[in-house]
């Protein structure tokens, strides 16, 4: 909460502050001040749920001063509040948006309840903030674009500013660092200190860095920020012995599936309404929109064109399935053979125990599970090898690591053919569907 808090009234972003009930320095001990008088007088543990909530409220630029932004935000906390929980504004004035920060108690002041989140409370809490701005005659976002997800932008974002994330800013930071030559990898961790973040020391000397704000560290090493950032690399460039790590892009929103379009006149005589009739024209018009998109992006414009890029794509697919398919069958067989391999080791002894034991009766009851071991053993390396010499233990390992790193590669490589194979058809059918093309097939078909 203090972290929170102590960004909102940060004076290098502060336009103007007010509060209501609170004073905004000592926010943090006031709000668990009610949290303790409600547990007294209740029972009820504050611990659940969350301490309080924050509300953030942006504006279009140069629509508002800073002094207007924070009245605004004010009367917002005070209706979305009704009067009854802590609250205090913060302004900003770092971004090319002025913005408010809105924090409130989750405890009423009069300790007679608390605020819990409901369904649909965000789209009542955007729709009381429209509210305000209409009645000051300031714009409001109409149609709010959505992602993938169906979550909403936030307006950071709906406008293209696109919030740099936690490992980007410790890529950015430990650049920053090592251009200023540390001399040695301690050296180095203080200049990271210097630039604002805490260094964590973990089990087994991880390395982690925590930005101001941030919940969560983020660790040193190549996995998590990519090459060239894992510890003993940043020691490399110290010495001088390798170049500064590249700086990897940040990952852009993923373009919008492109999915079947709806046969409307099959579902209406089916027994759908005019509200779905509705609902799926403008469907079908983003999925037509999306579909377009793709084949201007890759100068598809004959239709030619778009049926080879799709065989193509189904091709490749395909071709990567058997690919995947036999290198599992082989991943399988060595595995197999190993299995075997060990067990037809271990049991062995056995055999020629009962072997020289002129296969007594008497031993065999004794021994009878490690016998039939044995001999399953012995049956599956005589299927699998069929004739051919037994590699040895070192080999089966060695290629059983391999035929699972290519069946990882092979993987990931099949996800995405899949993904591609199934947007080249549904694009495909769509564009079908438009020309009349599917139509046209199934009526040759029936004359047929």
């Amino acid at each position: 909460m203090e972290d929170r808090f102590t960004y909102g009234l940060n004076p290098e972003k502060l336009g103007a502050v007010s509060s209501y009930l609170c004073d905004p320095n000592t926010a943090p001990a006031e709000f668990l001040l009610v949290k303790s008088q409600y547990l007294a007088e209740t029972g009820r543990a504050v611990s659940r749920g969350a301490l309080f909530f924050q509300i953030r409220q942006a504006f279009l630029p140069g629509e508002v001063t800073a002094e207007e932004a924070n009245r605004i935000g004010y009367e917002t906390a005070m209706r979305w509040t009704k009067g009854k929980y802590q609250f205090f504004v913060c302004t900003h004035t770092d971004k090319a948006h002025i913005h408010n920060h809105i924090y409130f108690n989750a405890t009423a002041f009069d300790r007679s309840r608390k605020f819990h989140n409901f369904i649909g409370s965000s789209f009542a809490l955007r729709r009381l903030s429209d509210c305000v701005c209409i009645e000051h005659e300031l714009s409001v976002i109409q149609n709010p674009r959505q992602h993938s997800r169906g979550r909403f932008l936030h307006y950071g974002q709906w406008i293209g500013e696109k919030p740099t994330s936690a490992k980007q800013r410790v890529r950015l930071a430990v650049l920053a660092a090592l251009e200023k030559k540390p001399t040695d990898f301690a050296d180095f961790l203080r200049l990271m200190e210097e630039s604002g973040f805490a260094v964590k020391h973990g089990r087994g000397g991880v390395i982690s860095f925590l930005a101001p704000g941030q919940e969560k560290p983020t660790r040193l090493r190549a996995s998590t920020l990519g090459a060239g950032f894992d510890p003993e690399d940043i020691k490399a460039v110290i010495a001088g012995e390798r170049p500064l790590p590249e700086l990897p892009e940040e990952p852009t929103v993923p373009p919008r599936r492109v999915n079947l379009i709806i046969d409307i006149q099959e579902r209406m005589a089916q027994g759908k309404g005019p509200a779905y009739e509705r609902w799926a024209k403008v469907y079908n018009l983003k999925q037509m929109a999306a579909a377009l998109q793709y084949l201007q992006e890759h100068h598809l414009t004959d239709y030619a064109a778009l049926t080879a890029s799709t065989e193509a794509a189904a091709d490749h697919f395909h071709k990567l399935s058997d690919e995947l398919r036999t290198t599992e069958e082989a991943l399988s067989k060595t595995s197999e053979l190993m299995a075997a391999t060990v067990d037809y080791a271990k049991t062995r002894p056995v055999f020629d125990g009962y072997k020289a034991a002129r296969y007594s009766k008497k031993y065999l009851a004794q021994h009878e599970a490690e016998l039939a071991t044995y001999r399953a053993a012995k049956d599956t390396m005589n299927t699998i090898l069929n004739g051919a010499k037994l590699p040895k233990i070192e080999a089966l390992k060695k290629s059983r690591r391999e035929l699972a790193g290519q069946k990882k590669e092979l993987y990931a490589e099949y996800r995405k053919a899949q993904a591609d194979m199934r947007q080249a058809v549904a694009i495909k059918a769509n564009i079908d569907h438009l020309l009349g093309v599917t139509d046209e097939r199934e009526n040759k078909a029936q004359e047929r």
